[in-house]
């Protein structure tokens, strides 16, 4: 007499459902070579809009540089580092000349600088008193003709 826990199809189809269920060393591999393959997909479409963004600040720099009134003409001795880094902005199209370019480094040297400006406005104010002062005495002292 047979059993029905004999079958030999029955063992088969157990040791199946048993192998669907469980998750094999390769198989284990596969999944986190899968989600790194899905991270780096991702970041690689983050790229162009990290680019765009990029491009619109440069674009914006530019802009503002440009935009910007030339009111006077300074002439400047720079060092040759300093000729070289203007020469690369302009080289990079950031700027159409060395000194458009100079003329933003030093627009963005005085905007950082504001503490400094500030001392130094007190300074000249504290000057103009002690001028003022001493032409006073001066005029106190003159003898009337």
């Amino acid at each position: 007499m047979s059993n029905p826990y004999d079958n030999p199809h029955r063992e088969f189809e157990q040791s199946e459902v048993i192998d669907d269920l469980m998750i094999k060393d390769n198989e284990a591999e596969h999944d986190d070579k899968g989600r790194v393959s899905n991270s780096v997909r991702e970041m690689a479409s983050r790229i162009p809009e990290s680019l765009s963004a990029i491009g619109r600040d440069i674009s914006r720099t530019i802009e503002r540089a440009m935009s910007a009134k030339d009111d006077y003409v300074v002439a400047v001795k720079v060092s040759p580092d300093a000729q070289e880094k203007l020469e690369q902005l302009v080289q990079a199209g950031v700027f159409r000349s060395r000194a458009e370019a100079a003329a933003f480094l030093i627009d963005e040297g005085i905007n950082t600088q504001t503490a400094l400006f500030e001392r130094v406005q007190q300074k000249l104010a504290e000057i103009e008193r002690l001028r003022a002062e001493l032409r006073v005495m001066v005029k106190a002292d003159k003898p009337e003709a």
